[in-house]
């Protein structure tokens, strides 16, 4: 069985950071590309952060410079490092996983960045 589990989300207030982490089982975690993508509350989903199998990177416009995408395929584990947060960051954080015609998601952690 596939699980993608995020965790790290909460509440920050802007300017602050997070680092968000996605743990996967039931794949082999090397192969996939890896991705994280947001969802704001009657928006539509965007991608913020991608890494490939072999670790190139590549970032949403509202990302770069400010958040980092990494993997530890030792851990089966893809990461978001978020700074210099800001109100219009805050959404629903999800994890996805691709390889070939296999694509899986996780159920995605709220990130609330507030006064």
């Amino acid at each position: 069985q596939v699980q993608l589990v995020e965790s790290g989300g909460g509440l920050v207030q802007p300017g602050g950071s997070l680092t968000l982490s996605c743990a996967a089982s039931g794949i082999t975690f090397h192969r996939y590309n890896m991705a994280w993508y947001r969802q704001a509350p009657g928006q539509q989903r965007e991608v913020v952060a991608t890494v490939t199998s072999d670790r190139s990177t590549n970032y949403g416009d509202s990302a770069k410079g400010r958040f980092t995408i990494s993997r530890d395929n030792a851990k089966n584990t893809v990461y978001l490092q978020m700074n210099s947060l800001k109100p219009d960051d805050t959404a629903v954080y999800s994890c996805n996983a691709k390889f070939q015609f296999l694509e899986y998601w996780g159920q995605g952690t709220q990130v609330t960045v507030s006064s």
